[in-house]
């Protein structure tokens, strides 16, 4: 049967040294064995199909668990089927964001049954973790390294609490170097992008309000011993026999501490790598940042322009983003040869039809390579959601993606919203916008991305996102 949680929410107990963890595994009669599961998503958008990246969350996960533990790693994404059976294993652990969360559920409500410890975490679970007690033995807040050690002696011995969270984050010179054999030995794993995903800090002090990482992180930024992050670089060229990795940053904002990220810059141009990451935009105006980022190895950067309207802007609290400045940001990047993954969203109570004709204004007057649209999605756990529950149309998490229409802004029908949103994404992506678009681009991914895009646009209707 399932151990039954006891109630402390915050974990204030001493934790278990690492010794005493490795003594109590050791006393156990057979080393417990895990499951992870990276769950795919119900949404019918094009999310989770295709190239995805290597869930770096799940294998860090895998990497921690696997000093006492037996680890299976399935990744739902490649086509791995999950087991109807789960009797071969003791700790089902599950992450989900919102938009995979009714599966992960499922997932969690079939392992109960079978009498079996669920483990729920990630994003959704932490911003909802009574919702996702319901579905679990427990809910892992936040981050599982800060936890770790009371959640790893209580899986041992069998006393398992209803909601593990720290009260305070671990250092990240802690982190151990994820050990990606965990994916990378799935029979699947040439489904997953070339890119490696890497991490350097974690945290983002800004605190827009439709975001949810302060609810995770608090306003803390961490960031690793630079050396580690380096060396983690130089183990994964040294794996693959080559200097031209090509790695993500899944940092939420790795350019706010400038002297930490220009120090890393400089010391990964002698490397001969190429990156991408998310960016801060107020980061990008200087040209030597541009410039340095362009010597360094960055081949693209993703920018949430979000929008072009300065009304829009102030209501997201989004202090970076000033559109007398987006020019200038784009201009610095592509004088370096660095292409923009630029996001923009659309649904806000600012917006008009006007909003639509003047993002495809920028985006082709500034070539940007790889425009991403979404409609505005207020996320469980932000303020952003908090204000806007009365109007949204429905809580159908499978829904959650960002492709689907959550409320009707007060300028414009919804019918409208998304008229434009569909006649916008197809104009964007059409073969002629796409030459206009890349003209002088070197030929490379970012092409093919636009190809797919084409394919994908032509075939959207409104009924896509209701």
């Amino acid at each position: 049967m399932p151990t039954s949680p006891t109630e402390p929410v915050v974990s204030s107990i001493i934790p278990a040294s690492e010794d005493h963890l490795k003594k109590l595994a050791a006393q156990q009669k057979s080393r417990r064995k895990w499951l992870l599961v990276q769950p795919k998503s119900g949404t019918s958008m094009m999310v989770d199909s295709g190239t995805v990246s290597m869930p770096l969350n799940l294998i860090m996960v895998a990497t921690l668990v696997g000093e006492l533990f037996d680890v299976t790693f399935i990744d739902e994404r490649l086509g791995e089927p999950m087991p109807e059976d789960f009797s071969g294993y003791d700790v089902i652990a599950i992450t989900s964001r919102t938009l995979n969360a009714t599966k992960a559920y499922k997932i969690g409500d079939a392992a109960l049954k079978q009498g079996k410890i669920v483990i729920l975490g990630g994003v959704h679970p932490t911003m909802l973790h009574d919702e996702a007690s319901e579905h679990c033995t427990s809910v892992v807040y936040g981050e599982i390294e800060s936890i770790w050690d009371e959640l790893a002696s209580d899986v041992l011995l069998g006393t398992m609490k209803r909601v593990y969270r720290a009260s305070a984050l671990r250092p990240m010179h802690e982190m151990m170097r994820p050990d990606f054999s965990y994916a990378l030995n799935s029979k699947n794993a040439k489904k997953y992008s070339a890119l490696i995903p890497i991490l350097a800090t974690k945290g983002c002090p800004v605190g827009c309000n439709f975001c949810t990482t302060p609810t995770i992180y608090g306003k803390n930024y961490r960031y690793r011993e630079m050396e580690r992050v380096l060396e983690e670089m130089r183990y994964h060229q040294d794996r693959l026999g080559k200097q031209k990795v090509s790695f993500s940053f899944m940092d939420d904002n790795i350019s706010f501490r400038p002297q930490y990220f220009t120090t890393l810059l400089e010391e990964m141009a002698k490397l001969g790598v190429r990156w991408n990451a998310n960016i801060s935009m107020n980061f990008l105006d200087k040209p030597e940042i541009a410039e340095l980022a362009g010597r360094s190895g960055c081949d693209l950067l993703s920018i949430g322009f979000e929008s072009l309207n300065p009304e829009t802007l102030k209501t997201l609290h989004k202090g970076s983003n000033r559109i007398g400045n987006y020019e200038k940001v784009v201009g610095n990047l592509h004088r370096n040869k660095i292409a923009i993954q630029g996001y923009f969203m659309f649904g806000f109570d600012n917006d008009t039809e006007e909003s639509f004709q003047l993002t495809y204004d920028f985006i082709m007057k500034n070539q940007i390579e790889f425009p991403v649209f979404s409609l505005v999605t207020p996320f469980p756990g932000t303020p952003y959601f908090d204000e806007m529950k009365p109007r949204i149309r429905h809580f159908d998490w499978d829904k959650y993606d960002t492709y689907h229409y959550m409320f009707e802004p007060k300028r414009m029908s919804g019918e409208k919203l998304l008229e434009n949103f569909v006649k916008l994404q197809k104009e964007v992506y059409k073969g002629s916008s796409i030459m206009k678009r890349m003209k002088g681009k070197p030929f490379n991914w970012v092409w093919f991305v636009n190809y797919a895009m084409n394919r994908f646009t032509r075939k959207l209707t409104t009924d896509y996102y209701y």
